[in-house]
């Protein structure tokens, strides 16, 4: 059996870490009209009659199975979605980026690749990258590493916090491409370390692709479906990107809620190789996103109207409903017909 921490992530030290770095800076939070709490998906800065919504984020490891496969294209896309469907959680339109490229020594044809996914995320995301900043750290990083940071604007009576969450409301998943852009360290360990595999080789339980191409899949961008939705007649409650923690990312919209998912789709291939290779059923639910990347929360009788918007553009399904749960508790149907709590 195989952990994230045994991979060398440890998401508990991890919490105590940002609270040690967000403790000290609280204080700061006065300088300013802070509509959002620290540890939302995106913070949030009034302004006039309007919400400035801020979030920062990056490509994390998956960045070491591009250079595996020698292939930086995509890994810009992923940069885009993962600071980008954030500042969807707060219900805000994203309108601009900025990016970050940290290089051990300078590589224009990397860099030309890496652009094309820029560009690529952009376009998806319908946000202008409007400057950056790229530094030669060789005594820091090896390679490469790429980051970024975006802004949105809400409208202050259209922001969504999840504090309108409510027992019975219901949960519509958006499918995942994959692993997105999260526990990759976890699944790289699986795979070329335990497993013995190599990028090309067929994925056990899906031998029409590789192990790498499933892991370089880019991470999808949810503006299109999202921004649609906050548009129409529905009245959304609570939205939420599941990256890093799986579903336990729910817990970050209100306290004294809990939710049951019991009715997930089947996962993908990828998915079912990582756990018959090793990985703990609940330590997947812990993790990976499980085929849902994205969680959009509604009152009950928006929940048919909800799928059908989201379906112009990606699957979605009813997964669960949320819960009065004051110990906050996210309750999941695995798989197998196992139920665990994370």
């Amino acid at each position: 059996m195989v952990t994230y921490s045994e991979s060398g992530v440890d998401i508990s030290l991890e919490e105590v870490t940002v609270s040690a770095l967000t403790s000290k800076l609280k204080e700061t939070l006065k300088f300013r009209d802070i509509i959002t709490e620290s540890g939302h998906f995106a913070a949030l800065v009034k302004l006039g009659d309007k919400g400035i919504a801020m979030s920062t984020d990056g490509v994390g490891s998956k960045i070491l199975v591009a250079e595996m496969m020698n292939d930086f294209s995509t890994v810009g896309i992923d940069c885009i979605a993962m600071v980008v469907n954030d500042i969807l959680c707060v219900g805000a339109e994203p309108i601009a980026m900025v990016d970050y490229l940290a290089v051990e020594k300078p590589d224009p044809e990397a860099a030309a690749q890496i652009a094309e996914g820029l560009l690529e995320g952009c376009k998806q995301a319908k946000v202008a990258m409007i400057g950056g900043e790229t530094a030669s750290l060789p005594e820091i990083i090896k390679n490469f590493d790429l980051a970024g940071t975006g802004i949105g604007i809400v409208d202050l009576d259209s922001v969504v916090t999840g504090e309108n969450i409510r027992e019975g409301d219901v949960l519509i998943g958006i499918e995942s491409s994959g692993i997105h852009s999260n526990g990759l360290s976890l699944a790289r360990r699986v795979f070329f370390e335990e497993a013995g595999l190599k990028v090309d080789d067929p994925l056990p339980d899906d031998p029409d692709t590789t192990v790498g191409e499933e892991l370089l899949r880019p991470t999808l961008i949810y503006v299109d479906p999202v921004v649609e939705l906050l548009k129409a007649d529905v009245d959304v409650h609570g939205l939420a990107h599941i990256t890093g923690g799986g579903f336990t990312n729910l817990k970050r919209l209100k306290k004294g809620t809990g939710y049951d998912i019991n009715t997930l789709p089947e996962p993908k291939p990828l998915f079912k190789s990582l756990q018959s290779l090793g990985v703990p059923l609940e330590e997947m639910y812990r993790v990976f996103n499980m085929g849902i990347g994205f969680v959009v929360i509604v009152n009950p009788e928006d929940a048919d109207t909800t799928v059908k918007i989201i379906e112009k553009y990606n699957k979605a399904y009813k997964i669960g409903y949320a819960l009065d749960d004051q110990e906050e508790k996210v309750k999941v149907k695995t798989f197998k017909d196992t139920i665990i709590q994370l």
